[in-house]
């Protein structure tokens, strides 16, 4: 009788600990409505209508000075997106796709004979290596694993993006 009491303990306690280890949370507070990424500042923060939610600290590509233009040049984009996808798999825990290349960024990659590149994201910190260090990504927006999965389940496809210099 006492083994099987232990056993069930251990058990319980065992999926209590992977509940709360899960990197899936429920989000019930105000709508997310907006976010908006400060560059220069090495911000995103985000809104529900002229609220202020949270802000984060975030790193950006490698050559975040400007706008990104062609696939391979590490800028992080400028201007209005949106959420358009998410990937729960992703090498950088969780991600959220940023809706780049719009038509202007193809147009002006097609003007030059280059590629806009694509696969834009805010994600997580890498799955193997952590934290980088400062601007490490080809381009991407990344936050700490902790904050990409509260930000995960704040925000839906659809809600707008704006990156400034």
């Amino acid at each position: 009788m006492r083994s099987v009491l232990f056993r069930g303990l251990v058990l319980a306690s065992l999926l209590i600990l992977s509940a709360c280890s899960s990197k899936f949370i429920t989000y019930n507070g105000p709508q997310v409505t907006k976010l908006e990424v400060h560059k220069g500042q090495r911000t995103l923060k985000v809104f529900s209508g002229n609220r202020v939610l949270k802000t984060y600290k975030v790193d950006l590509g490698f050559g975040a000075e400007g706008h990104k233009r062609v696939e391979g040049d590490g800028r992080t984009p400028e201007g209005r997106y949106t959420i358009d996808r998410r990937n729960p798999n992703s090498s950088f825990y969780l991600s959220l796709g940023i809706s780049y290349p719009n038509t202007a960024d193809r147009a002006y990659a097609q003007s030059i004979g280059k590629s806009p590149g694509g696969d834009i994201f805010i994600h997580g910190e890498a799955n193997k290596s952590g934290r980088r260090g400062p601007d490490w990504t080809a381009g991407c927006i990344a936050i700490r694993n902790k904050e990409m999965r509260l930000l995960y389940a704040m925000v839906k496809n659809g809600t707008v993006i704006d990156i400034f210099p």
